[in-house]
């Protein structure tokens, strides 16, 4: 289903007369999976700079978590909602997974087999969810309120 809706894409961005990379496009097909309306969504807002190239790819590495750790040891949820919506661009699962690595440095040991679990239970419905926005949000939220922070 993944290469058909690439397929037709590209149709749709040619006739368009949008210029694009194939591999860009490969990416974005597989980050959306399987909410084509959201991918949709994505290429017309990228289309309209006029293409779509490797420099719309925001890379998850750049992503700050010192605001989010912090604001998640304070227990300050309206902090938490805001970094949520302000990353909603990134893919969930590889900001789950910098999440992931990050505690370790954040959390007490005891804590940590705890947001791995959460972490887990969130990671496994991303797929599902009709709503990344809330699904991220809830991950954070019970993290929040179960976990300890040094």
């Amino acid at each position: 289903m993944q290469g058909e809706f690439f397929t037709r894409l590209k149709s749709i961005l040619t006739h368009e007369c949008v210029e694009y990379e194939d591999k860009v496009l490969a990416k974005l097909v597989k980050r959306y999976y399987p909410d084509w309306r959201r991918l949709i969504n994505e290429c017309q807002r990228y289309a309209a700079t006029g293409s779509i190239s490797s420099a719309i790819l925001v890379d998850v590495a750049d992503v700050n978590l010192d605001t989010l750790l912090s604001s998640l040891k304070k227990k300050e949820f309206t902090n938490v909602k805001n970094w949520v919506v302000q990353h909603m661009d990134n893919d969930p699962s590889m900001v789950m997974r910098k999440i992931y690595d990050s505690i370790y440095g954040v959390m007490k040991p005891a804590s940590i087999p705890e947001a791995v679990l959460i972490i887990a239970k969130y990671m496994r419905d991303i797929q599902i969810v009709p709503d990344q926005e809330v699904n991220m949000l809830a991950c954070l939220t019970e993290i929040m309120m179960s976990c300890e922070f040094k």
